[in-house]
């Protein structure tokens, strides 16, 4: 795990009287030789990293990612357009 991952916690659940259910699993679970590459955020009790995933720089992920996955922010391309085209 590098510099400035943020393993965190979605907000707290409500119950049907819309009260806080705070006796629950909050911050995602890291299975083992998982590498997490600097400030990639992973949030969520339900999260799952499956053994031997890679997570990229600057990913942002709520949701499980299954064992051996490679996961990787792509940034985005400038495109011009001239006005003649």
């Amino acid at each position: 795990m590098y510099q400035g991952v943020t393993l965190g916690a979605l907000s707290f659940p409500k119950d049907e009287k819309g009260e806080l259910v705070r006796d629950t699993k909050r911050h995602p679970t890291i299975e083992d030789n998982v590498v997490i590459y600097a400030n990639a955020t992973i949030l969520g009790g339900e999260t799952h990293i499956g053994r031997g995933s890679v997570i990229g720089s600057s990913v942002w992920i709520t949701k499980s990612v299954a064992p051996g996955t490679t996961v990787l922010m792509e940034p985005p391309a400038l495109k011009l357009r001239s006005p003649n085209s």
